[in-house]
């Protein structure tokens, strides 16, 4: 029997990101706290590189590898390039907030690009095995991030939690892609797919599989009722990885729910259709109308992505390809819309201050102006108000329910969005109507200053491109 080499090519992003992980881990044990900057442009440069070696062999054909467990198509390519913008962005919203309480370490940077190359082995995974080998690769990152601020008791309540929980939901996935194994005889998506049109729906293991893996992907996006971890993770974590933990991994977990029920699981979907209706408005009915309660904008904003997470699920349950695109294309504006909310908490925040209470937000309007117009820009968008692009985020999947004959699930949608925008409209109130508690000036590094504008006023100016943008996403959707 002749041993054939794989083809390496579509997996040369993943092995440079780890090859430079590796890298930045060894150099930075013969670094000084003064020559610490290196290991954040080594980390910010690994990204860039790993952009360009994405974007140099992206092309329309779909290509697999390593026995078909790793797929290159125009899917994982898109959603790759947005998690190396995103990450990169966290990377330089990081800098100053990690410096000041003395986490500007090369240990963060390495966790944050091993959970990058753990989302870019999720986004391209076309095997059961593969998928969770990613999924995995993330989660331990994560939990290392949450945990990363040592003598912070919050902190490590945080991660602990995160950790018992995150066990609890891998378990579960675990289990329900072993009985997918146990019915279909194979872990390849592709070959799952073939086998579960044969059988139907009327299989009972397949069903009971189909349900242990929803529950296991619902823990992972923060669906009610599994939801349980995300305010308590968002507030205990240091800003910076709360950061990191909104934005990139909530591109990889659509990735996981559109290779697996898509991609493997389309012919159950009048079944995982019903479960994701009841999860969909649990999680826009209950973040919406806890998150008018919180005074504190991280457990805010917290339930607020629960919320979107709703949003996402609506898309997907509407089982068609215009459906799909919706989504994608929703998940790919609320990252962005959290990088920027999260990142105007990090540059608030200076040495000895978290500005984590909504109070903190008062009066932002007299002692910056710039600063409290481009909150407000990213607050309407998550909002979803117009001409910001969350409000077409959310027409385009608002619109992929009405079109499959879902008309009410389409309005308790926006009367829950309606809801959910009194709590956004709540900082722009405190922002410019509010007397300031401080007289403190803010201050922000010159990149992370250029950065978050154009990240606010990206929500804006990309209309004339939202078409393409659009055109992009169901492209993707379509090479599946």
């Amino acid at each position: 029997m002749n041993f054939v080499a794989p083809d390496i090519s579509p997996v040369i992003p993943e092995i440079f990101v780890l090859s430079m992980a590796c890298l930045i881990l060894v150099a930075d044990l013969y670094l000084s706290d003064r020559f610490r900057i290196v290991s954040f442009l080594l980390a910010v440069g690994t990204l860039l590189g790993a952009a360009f070696l994405t974007l140099s062999d992206m092309g329309a054909e779909r290509v697999y590898t390593f026995s078909n467990m790793f797929v290159d198509d125009t899917l994982s390519d898109v959603l790759k390039l947005a998690i190396y913008a995103l990450v990169f962005v966290v990377f330089v919203y990081s800098r100053r907030y990690t410096q000041d309480r003395g986490l500007f370490r090369g240990e963060y940077f390495v966790i944050g690009l091993f959970g990058t190359v753990g989302m870019m082995v999720m986004v391209s995974a076309s095997h059961l095995l593969t998928l969770y080998l990613g999924l995995e690769l993330l989660a331990l990152s994560l939990y290392t991030m949450v945990a990363f601020q040592r003598d912070s008791a919050t902190a490590t309540e945080a991660a602990m939690k995160y950790f018992v929980l995150g066990a609890m939901a891998s378990g579960m996935l675990l289990y329900g892609m072993s009985m997918l194994y146990g019915v279909t005889g194979s872990l390849e998506i592709a070959v799952i797919k073939a086998r579960v049109a044969e059988l139907g729906v009327d299989n009972l293991i397949l069903v009971f599989g189909l349900v242990f893996v929803v529950v296991g992907l619902a823990f992972k996006l923060g669906a009610v009722p599994f939801h349980m971890w995300v305010p308590d993770v968002y507030h205990g974590a240091a800003t910076s990885t709360t950061l990191y933990i909104s934005t990139a991994p909530k591109l990889a977990g659509f990735a996981i729910l559109i290779r697996l029920l898509i991609g493997g699981l389309e012919d159950l979907s009048a079944v995982w259709q019903d479960m994701l209706i009841i999860l969909a408005v649990l999680s826009i009915g209950i973040g919406n109308l806890i998150a008018i309660a919180q005074t504190n904008i991280k457990r805010m904003l917290a339930y607020s992505t629960i919320a979107h997470m709703g949003f996402l699920l609506l898309g997907i349950l509407s089982a068609t390809p215009n459906g799909y695109s919706s989504a994608l294309f929703y998940a790919l504006v609320y990252a962005f819309m959290s990088l920027g909310g999260f990142g105007m908490i990090l540059m608030l925040s200076r040495k000895g201050f978290e500005a984590e209470n909504l109070d903190d937000f008062k009066g932002l309007n007299q002692r910056s102006p710039w600063h409290a117009f481009l909150m407000l820009i990213l607050m309407f968008s998550m909002a979803g108000i117009p001409p910001t692009v969350g409000f077409y985020a959310k027409f385009g999947v608002i619109q992929s329910l009405i079109d499959v004959g879902l008309v009410w699930l389409a309005v308790v949608a926006v009367l829950f969005a309606v809801i959910g925008a009194f709590y956004y409209l709540r900082i722009i109130k405190l922002m410019y109507f509010d007397d300031p508690e401080t007289d403190a000036p803010v201050q922000a590094t010159v990149d992370m200053q250029v950065l978050l504008s154009v990240n606010a006023w990206a929500l804006i100016l990309v209309m004339p491109w939202l078409g393409s943008i659009i055109d992009l996403c169901r492209r993707a959707i379509a090479g599946l």
